[in-house]
């Protein structure tokens, strides 16, 4: 086999030697993989239960018998809260976000990452013999470790390491399933494989006989694992936040090409409501790693950065506040987990709290003095308001101390009264009471902004109290779709032995090999080749013995002497074929069933760009266009018996087609053929 494992991978516990694919591990008990065998498991409860609810409606609707309908109507009360209670131990599974946080002790919101989905294990085995000893025309058994090789890759995908090894590993199975798709996924024909994978939210099976779902569910595991490798990420860390970044950037990029791809599949997971909430959702969570990014180094406690930093905050809490809006449209919110939405509402209200928090200290802490650029200022503060309270301007609020301090005093209030709203909605959670960080976090926010409240509370000044307008969002650093280019794999087809996948593919009908004896007559063979690979024969003597012998026009040679030809040109036919003598060689040919374009009567052999055509045969025609029937026909010297002649000439010819309207040579007609493997398109010559 090839490629099967991997030499200096990692051993297995068992010490017996084996070794493990790149960018897998399958035995490694992490908390991700026993968190995706217990989903796995639920998936597969939850299916038993829906098969008895399908069979108990059928019996409601086709029974009559009262006391049955009773039982059966018992029955379903009883499958349908199995389901629920099932339902609710996978939304806590996908709730789980602790297993796909950084191993670092760190004090950082939790992220939120895709759970991989689950698929069957799938045997191509016999279906693969099957339809190569049938539609090929080879036997499949000497076939079996490229078949191996496809079946261990699939296998390795379904536990893929997190690491950029993990989704080179999925991005070469991805690259695969296209070559398999065309040897044999015959649009006419089912092959009797079926392809099942799990919603990653409900635990739903979704079972397909052709490659869409199993190359749209192969891209979502791609994008599912770029999010856990940002949820990973130490974010403590500049160089941790940049993964992170772009983890979760790339996670979006391969979701967009998800929903634009792949726009009709049976998963919901995958349905483009789903896909573009999870889009959001991952440019979310890199937007809020690169607001993280800024204030890691510390806030500098100044005018210009206060009032960056809080729009940047604003921004966070604007695309929160975004996918929040589309978890609770339906039908999403049946199928997204409650955890999600909650912990969208919560960094909605956080970030937006955190922004009021620095525009406050901005305003507070600073007075405007005789060094300081009071243009500048007004318009930096210009531009994080829409709209000031009635009688109140920027300026006013740059100069008078007053103002400045009762506008300060207003953002701190709401920064107080957004994070009080965002610990209600953290206790509304079940899953969230587990998140000890996250309120950690949550509370110490809200106690940083009631000192800094308290600091500057002045009974006597209650009388001024005002509501403290919206600041508008701003970034200069946005989070954007990113295409990984580590997807874009390069792989060599499993089964290149069964030729060139122009020619020979599960969209051509093809005869059984035949045997053709094949010999020269003054080192002319009879016929005229075409092609780079495979090479098919263009024209053909029928007086040729080759003729006689059952050789078409239109063949493609497969084999020369028991060697295999599928993957040669005509330039590599040539030596095979030019000591052929009088006693001949047996060649192989295969005719395509199905009716092709014409080709051209006559051909160029070789110039330039010009398509490769090698002449075997130039026969002689008298003054009437009609071979003579008193003699035997005069031959041209052939490409064969020409290069012997005169090593210093060119062993190929220019040969231009002429138009004789005269001319009823059986041999002149069109011919039908099959289209050539070669770029290039036979050209007339006029």
């Amino acid at each position: 086999m090839t490629d099967a494992l991997l030499p200096n991978g990692i051993e297995d516990s068992g010490g017996d030697g084996k070794f493990f694919r790149k960018g897998c591990n399958p035995l490694a008990q992490t908390g991700r993989s026993k968190l995706q065998n217990k989903r796995a498991s639920l998936n597969q409860q939850i299916i038993k239960q829906m098969r008895i609810r399908a069979g108990a409606e059928n019996l409601l609707k086709a029974t009559n018998n009262n006391k049955v309908k009773e039982m059966v109507l018992l029955e379903l009360s009883y499958v349908n809260a199995d389901l629920q209670r099932l339902m609710g131990q996978l939304e806590g599974l996908n709730s789980s976000v602790d297993v796909y946080q950084s191993t670092q002790e760190t004090a950082n919101i939790p992220l939120i990452a895709l759970g991989l989905k689950e698929t069957k294990e799938v045997d191509f085995s016999a279906p693969f013999k099957d339809y190569i000893m049938e539609h090929y025309n080879e036997d499949g058994r000497t076939f079996e470790d490229e078949i191996a090789d496809l079946m261990d890759l699939r296998q390795a995908c379904r536990t893929p390491s997190r690491s950029e090894a993990g989704v080179e590993l999925l991005a070469k199975y991805y690259s695969h399933l296209p070559l398999v798709e065309n040897r044999f996924f015959s649009p006419t024909r089912q092959n009797g494989i079926f392809f099942t994978w799990y919603d990653s939210f409900t635990g739903v099976p979704a079972c397909q006989q052709n490659l869409s779902l199993e190359k749209a569910s192969v891209v979502f595991n791609m994008a599912a694992l770029y999010s856990q490798i940002g949820t990973r990420s130490d974010r403590q860390t500049t160089l941790g936040l940049e993964q992170a970044i772009s983890a979760f950037q790339k996670a979006a990029g391969m979701l967009s090409h998800l929903k634009e791809t792949f726009t009709h599949t049976p998963s919901y997971d995958m349905s483009p409501a789903m896909v573009g909430m999870l889009i959001r959702l991952m440019l979310a969570q890199a937007q809020e790693c690169m607001f993280e990014k800024i204030v890691l180094p510390g806030v500098k406690n100044q005018f210009n950065p206060l009032i960056k930093l809080a729009q940047e905050a604003a921004k966070v809490s604007e695309i929160y506040q975004q996918v929040h809006h589309s978890m609770i449209q339906a039908p999403i919110k049946d199928n997204v987990p409650f955890f999600w939405s909650t912990m969208s509402l919560v960094k909605t209200n956080h970030y937006r709290a955190i922004a009021h928090h620095f525009l406050a200290s901005a305003l507070l802490d600073h007075e405007l003095g005789p060094s300081d650029d009071e243009d500048q200022q007004e318009k930096a503060l210009s531009q994080v308001y829409d709209q000031l309270p009635e009688g109140c301007s920027t300026l006013d609020i740059l100069k008078n101390k007053h103002e400045r301090e009762r506008i300060g005093k207003a953002h701190i209030r709401r920064a107080i009264s957004v994070h009080e709203e965002a610990l209600r909605n953290y206790g509304l959670c079940q899953h969230l009471d587990k998140l000890e960080a996250l309120q950690e976090i949550l509370e110490a926010s809200l106690q940083r902004s009631q000192e800094k409240y308290s600091d500057f509370e002045d009974e006597e000044q209650f009388v001024d109290y005002v509501e403290a307008p919206d600041i508008i969002s701003k970034t200069e650093h946005k989070a954007e779709m990113e295409f990984p280019a580590s997807t874009k794999v390069k792989v060599t087809d499993f089964f290149q032995r069964l030729g060139p996948l122009s020619v020979f593919s599960a969209k051509q009908k093809w005869t059984a090999p035949r045997k053709v004896h094949v010999c020269a007559d003054d080192r002319d063979l009879g016929f005229t080749l075409k092609g780079e690979a495979p090479v098919q024969v263009v024209s053909l003597d029928p007086l040729s013995k080759a003729a006689a012998d059952g050789l078409k026009e239109g063949d493609y040679i497969v084999a020369v002497g028991g060697k295999d030809t599928k993957w040669m040109g005509v330039s590599d036919m040539m030596p095979l074929l030019k000591d052929v003598d009088e006693q001949g060689i047996e060649i192989q040919v295969v005719s395509v069933v199905d009716n092709s374009p014409t080709m051209p009567t006559k051909s160029a052999t070789f110039s330039g760009n010009l398509p490769k055509t090698y002449s075997m045969i130039c026969l002689a025609y008298d003054d009437e266009g009609k071979p003579s029937k008193s003699h035997k026909v005069a031959k041209k010297s052939s490409f064969l018996s020409l290069g012997l002649k005169n090593r210093m000439k060119s062993a190929s010819t220019l040969s231009l087609p002429t138009v004789d309207p005269s001319s009823t040579l059986p041999w002149n007609k069109p011919i039908p053929t099959f289209p050539s493997s070669s770029i290039y398109n036979e050209r007339a010559f006029h």
